[in-house]
């Protein structure tokens, strides 16, 4: 048995070759509950103190997930359906093994997840559903398998989390180590992908309940919604790039949460029928569209009498859930890279460009970002009446696929040196 890894207080965590976490001075812990059993923190501020990430056990698996061309599918409008599949994807594995046992974080036109080895088979049943889903129903080639961790750590990869309580119940991991980026080299190339690849050509429809997309896009209140994702190469740690960030935007973006909110009440918007209701019921309810329908509308007409009335109607209560939901959203997070949705003037983002470049320019870290107007929402709510919720933002018309795209270009473009160590 080895020490590998130290918590925040100083416990040591220990792993034996029966898959045992233990913990000095406790009883041991099964690597399946490694997630749930993770203790969390609600500063973000400290999301870059490196000792605090703990690795996952070696027997664990990565499932990613991304969708072929999404940069075509950006082109012709669809990115609302890009963004459906990729959190589709995080749905569809929640819900068939329970949220408080998956790591994940949502990418825009995908998502990468982190399960146990006894997990793995039935969420990749799940994911493998999902595949097949994007394929019928909204004609998107979703890409996905699962990756043994050990194997990406062969590779030079590793993979560490920390778990951010949202609110009570709710939580987002941050990840770093560059396990997830090794990755997602392997899932976009097919040779290498092949002996992990996720593919079942008679999948069960995968469990997407709770997942959708009823509010109408965000508007941007001061000219930019900007999809940031950025890294340090090494030479700087990450708690000086938001540094760096704060000083071009006046304020800290890991500590000022009412500055970083996008889904705030003043700002969120609903109409009858909602106009993302197509979506939600083509994934969720295929081939029978008139009870989706039916149910969704439902769902929406009484959501509408509770918002204007402030009544609760069964368990939904709106004094409740408008404040939760501002604060269950993933517009700040951690996925080998620091990403963040940010709501800029024109020169809180030229600075902020400024300082990008600048800092790319002298090695210091590299960036990839895109700018709208608007911002999507994309739902999964597990259960409303025990406030069990969460909210994927992105930039529309391409946000983050479109940011990681360019992100790729500038980390391909530097001269070789060790990227990634946050």
């Amino acid at each position: 048995m080895t020490v590998i890894g130290r918590s925040s207080c100083g416990v040591d965590v220990y792993s034996d070759c029966e898959g045992t976490w233990r913990q000095s001075g406790s009883g041991a812990v099964s690597a399946n509950e490694f997630y749930s059993e993770l203790p969390s923190f609600s500063d973000f501020s400290t999301v870059g103190d490196l000792a605090d990430y703990r690795p996952v056990p070696d027997d664990w698996y990565v499932l990613a997930a991304d969708i072929v061309r999404s940069s075509d599918a950006v082109a012709q409008g669809r990115y609302k359906e890009v963004n459906m599949v990729g959190a589709a994807v995080i749905a569809a594995v929640l819900n068939r093994i329970g949220s408080d046992r998956v790591p994940f974080v949502f990418g825009g036109d995908g998502a990468m997840l982190v399960v146990s080895e006894h997990d793995v088979e039935a969420a990749s049943d799940a994911l493998a559903g999902v595949v097949g889903l994007a394929r019928q129903v909204m004609e998107l080639e979703l890409r996905a398998a699962a990756i043994p961790v050990a194997h990406l750590r062969d590779l030079g990869g590793d993979v560490r989390v920390r778990k951010y309580q949202l609110s009570p119940g709710n939580h987002l991991a941050m990840i770093l180590g560059e396990g997830l980026a090794v990755a997602d080299n392997i899932l976009k190339d097919p040779e290498k992908a092949r002996p992990f690849e996720i593919s079942l050509p008679d999948a069960a429809l995968p469990p997407l309940d709770g997942l959708s997309c009823r509010w109408e896009p965000l508007p941007s209140r001061n000219g930019h919604i900007v999809s940031l994702i950025v890294k340090p190469t090494g030479r700087i740690p990450m708690q000086d790039v938001l540094r760096g960030l704060a000083d071009k935007l006046g304020y800290d973006p890991s500590r000022d949460d009412s500055r970083m909110r996008l889904a705030d009440k003043t700002r969120l918007r609903f109409r009858f029928p909602p106009t993302g209701t197509r979506h939600e019921v083509r994934l969720g309810s295929p081939g029978k569209d008139f009870r989706g329908w039916a149910k969704a509308l439902l769902e929406a007409m009484v959501f509408v009498i509770s918002y204007h009335t402030g009544w609760r109607i069964g368990p939904f209560d709106p004094k409740r859930y408008f404040p939760e939901l501002g604060l269950n959203t993933d517009h700040r997070k951690v996925g080998d890279s620091l990403q963040l949705v940010l709501d800029l003037t024109p020169e809180q983002f030229a600075g902020v460009e400024d300082y990008l470049k600048a800092g790319y320019a002298a090695g210091d870290l590299v960036f990839g970002l895109h700018v709208s107007t608007s911002a999507l929402m994309t739902c999964f709510v597990e259960d409303i009446g025990k406030s069990r919720h969460i909210h994927f933002v992105d930039g529309a018309d391409g946000g983050f696929s479109l940011a990681a795209a360019e992100f790729k270009k500038r980390q391909a473009n530097m001269v070789p040196k060790a990227v990634g160590q946050a």
